[in-house]
């Protein structure tokens, strides 16, 4: 798997802060950049839903019993005839 990315524009003080940190990390800027994306990714992964936390602190643990989840859209119009 090959990829490349080129960035442009990047602030010189970034760059600078970029170099640095590799270097205090014994790796290239590109490792350090790696390292950082992969970071990031994993730290998204981790990420609790909304809906996750709702559960954990007002599920039925916790006395309250939530409805089953349904989706909720519009409903179908019903057409009735009228005598």
């Amino acid at each position: 798997m090959s990829g490349t990315i080129t960035v442009r524009r990047i602030h010189p003080a970034d760059k600078a802060w970029l170099k640095s940190q590799a270097r205090l990390s014994g790796v290239s800027m590109e490792e350090f950049v790696r390292r950082l994306i992969r970071d990031r990714r994993d730290a998204a992964r981790c990420q609790t839903r909304p809906s996750e936390a709702f559960r954990r602190y007002f599920g039925p643990d916790h006395g309250v019993e939530l409805p089953p989840r349904e989706r909720y859209r519009y409903k179908p119009v019903e057409f009735r005839d009228v005598e």
